[in-house]
């Protein structure tokens, strides 16, 4: 079957954060008098992020969705510093926080992204986004130079659902009358985008970069680029 469209995750597959997030939380704490390690910042987002309900406002009008979206990240933010409460300043550090999260600055292109999204482009694929990501991926993919190559971006913000929920998936197929078997995913969470994606027919590949111990093969990828020859042989 010749695939049509490749699907991205984005953070941890087609960006990252420019400095560490425990880093960022720690050094902007610090404007607002609290003084915290980046090293328990870092564990706490850790556990507090993978603890937190999904990113996905089912039934939610379009137009409450930017509020939802704060209050989410607001109270996820508040959960991470509970060990260090009280903080006097907090409504002042979160708005700093979220707003530089906003800015496409804080982020960075993995190296082979660019040219990797060129490439798929040229051979006429498909590309979109599927991320459990929230308002702001849209203006930080524009700032990065990567938003013109997507179709569509599928928040699950606004979707309703977050992978590693099939309806995601199936609400981008949707989108472009595709079948699963005419798409591959790629992205970095093993639940998230490979079973996530499998569980609804697509075919999925995980990016692992950090990884010890490298296994890899038709299921797992070490850079971006590896794509092209999946397509290729497809």
């Amino acid at each position: 079957m010749t695939i049509k469209a490749v699907f991205f995750d984005a953070a941890g597959t087609l960006m990252r954060t420019r400095v560490r997030v425990g880093e960022t939380y720690a050094r902007i704490a610090a404007n607002h008098g609290k003084t915290v390690s980046p090293a328990d910042l870092a564990d706490r987002f850790r556990l507090c992020f993978a603890a937190a309900p999904r990113l996905a406002f089912p039934g939610a009008a379009e137009e409450t969705v930017c509020a939802l979206e704060r209050k989410w990240w607001k109270d996820l933010v508040c959960e991470i510093f509970r060990p260090w409460a009280p903080f006097e300043d907090f409504e002042e550090y979160f708005t700093e926080l979220f707003d530089y999260f906003a800015s496409y600055e804080a982020w960075v292109l993995y190296p082979e992204a660019l040219d990797t999204l060129h490439e798929l482009k040229r051979r006429g694929l498909i590309l979109d986004v599927i991320s459990n990501f929230d308002s702001r991926l849209i203006g930080i993919l524009a700032g990065l130079g990567v938003g013109p190559f997507f179709e569509h971006v599928f928040l699950s913000s606004h979707v309703g659902y977050a992978k590693p929920d099939a309806q995601i998936f199936y609400t981008a197929l949707r989108q472009h009358e595709l079948e699963p078997a005419d798409v591959l995913h790629v992205g970095d969470s093993d639940v998230c985008d490979l079973q996530g994606a499998g569980q609804a027919g697509l075919r999925a590949v995980l990016i692992d970069r950090d990884s010890q111990v490298k296994i890899l093969g038709p299921e797992r990828i070490d850079s971006l680029r590896s794509i092209l020859r999946l397509v290729d042989d497809r």
